[in-house]
């Protein structure tokens, strides 16, 4: 029942709604998620130069720790709209937290669509007493489908924990698809639970669960001005308050989030525009974690091998010719490179794979790339997708 009501109003205390008010043509557009207590609040945000009004605002308002609602809209970014932008978010969150009776400062805002337009203001006020009528749990499917924008389907999460004998819930929804690169991407998530947490631990938490997931997963290498995760904690589940993450508690809590934040981010890259294969790269044996993520990340984003992975050849050159060009001082004869489970570099030399066989593997839906360093201990895993004319078709606009 709960995967019908959508996941994300899984959780006790929190009621969602989905509708179209008219920024894009008959489809939902405008979400609105709200707790019924002031929960606990975090949030983490782009690192974009030109981040878009919502995220000004929002990383504001969530220096108090708490927050009750979050008004979301797809089709408008809202973003390099200037001080016009930021009137128009205060603007929307002022009306929302009216409608709500709450204080305007515990009203979040996240938007995603177009760069460079301002929000279609009178728009949404009218469509708000429609939204803010529908609020239900049942509504957490249809705020997770007014979210999306090139996405071809809703992505949502759910798990549990039992903390000092209380179970507790973990739910999420996201949309992403394209301009995905870690540090975040186009992608805004929203994830909520019933656990009693303080603001500081959830902070925490929230940003080493974001490290692990969010940011390390790339479609095309472009950083978005918009991307924003928040999570709100509403206390509800009747657990002994977490106040830190390397309790037992915190650990149970840390490991719900986690799962929350990959399954969403895996998703999201399944989901990448024109996609047809999830491509996982793990580098190990690196001197560090940033080390082995940077080498991660050149071959994710090497247009040259993400299109040789479209087209099914385990032209596995192009991937020792972005390792030599991501900066690291690398000895190739101390490298090696399996491809979908074949050696086809090693001791600085071919390793006589089969090609014939190799070629087979690459025609399925999941491609692994193995690097394997020796230079340390540090493993990264790195997510990406094949890059295809469907990719090209959906972005010359």
């Amino acid at each position: 029942m709960q995967k019908a009501f959508g996941h994300v109003t899984a959780a006790s205390g929190f009621r969602a709604a989905g509708i179209c008010c008219g920024i894009k043509a008959n489809v939902r557009d405008l979400a609105l998620l709200v707790s019924e207590t002031r929960a606990a609040a975090a949030g983490t945000f782009t690192t974009n130069s030109f981040c878009a009004a919502p995220v000004i605002l929002s990383r504001a308002r969530l220096r108090s720790g708490g927050a009750r609602a979050i008004i979301v809209n797809s089709g408008c970014a809202n973003a390099a709209t200037g001080d016009a932008g930021m009137r128009d978010a205060e603007l929307i969150t002022r009306d929302v937290a009216r409608m709500l009776s709450i204080d305007r400062a515990e009203v979040l805002a996240a938007s995603t669509g177009r760069i460079g337009r301002r929000l279609p203001v009178k728009k949404i006020l009218s469509g708000l007493s429609t939204l803010v009528g529908r609020l239900s749990v049942e509504g957490g499917r249809d705020a997770a489908r007014a979210i999306l924008t090139t996405d071809t389907c809703p992505k949502e999460a759910l798990t549990r924990r039992v903390i000092g004998r209380r179970e507790i819930t973990v739910g999420g929804m996201a949309k992403g698809a394209g301009m995905i690169h870690p540090m975040m991407a186009t992608m805004l998530a929203f994830i909520t639970t019933d656990a009693a947490i303080t603001p500081g631990c959830l902070k925490e938490l929230l940003r080493e669960s974001v490290e692990k997931s969010f940011n390390r997963i790339s479609v095309d290498g472009d950083r978005s001005t918009n991307d924003s995760v928040f999570v709100l904690a509403s206390g509800l589940a009747g657990n002994p308050v977490i106040e830190r993450g390397d309790s037992k508690a915190g650990r149970l809590f840390s490991s719900a989030l986690d799962e929350i934040t990959a399954t969403l981010a895996e998703k999201i890259v399944r989901d990448g525009e024109g996609a047809s294969k999830l491509i996982e790269i793990v580098v190990s044996g690196a001197r560090d974690r940033r080390e082995a993520t940077r080498l991660g990340f050149a071959i994710a984003n090497s247009p040259l091998f993400k299109t040789a992975m479209y087209g099914e050849e385990p032209n596995w050159g192009r991937i020792l010719s972005a390792l030599g060009g991501a900066g690291v001082a690398l000895r190739p004869e101390r490298v090696r490179v399996v491809l979908q489970g074949e050696c086809v570099f090693r001791r600085g030399a071919p390793a006589g794979a089969d090609e014939r066989a190799l070629r087979t593997r690459m025609g399925m839906a999941h491609i692994k790339v193995e690097i394997v360093l020796d230079r340390g201990r540090a493993e990264e895993r790195i997510l990406t997708c094949d890059l295809t004319p469907d990719y090209v078709e959906l972005n010359k606009r």
